[in-house]
């Protein structure tokens, strides 16, 4: 029995995050189309072997799509020392409420895919 992963609503989420605070594990072609300025990319399947990538932030957010591959890496980095939240409805929520993006496309509206 595992116990509840802790979460963050979007709207509960500060504006300005301190730097490195915002982990994104969506895969690469994702965060190529649209990702919160600030944040650190490494996708999911990559977090085992990156452990050291990992910012030493206070408190680290775990971004994605939805919030269901960031609510497994949560698990994974509290387990492994990590002060770590997942965020609720991940890049959907963060769009839907105007938040930044921006694309490693030139001349590509970002956009979350």
């Amino acid at each position: 029995m595992h116990g509840r992963v802790p979460e963050v609503a979007l709207e509960e989420l500060p504006t300005q995050l301190p730097e490195g605070a915002l982990l994104d594990v969506r895969e690469n072609d994702e965060w190529s189309a649209g990702h919160a300025p600030d944040a650190v990319h490494i996708p999911m399947n990559e977090i085992p072997q990156r452990l050291d990538e990992i910012p030493e932030a206070d408190q680290l957010y775990v971004i994605c799509r939805s919030g269901g591959r960031s609510s497994k890496v949560t698990a994974y980095l509290n387990a492994s020392g990590w002060d770590a939240v997942n965020v609720q409805r991940g890049m959907n929520g963060w769009s839907a409420l105007g938040r930044p993006l921006v694309s490693e496309e030139p001349d590509t509206e970002p956009y979350v895919l």
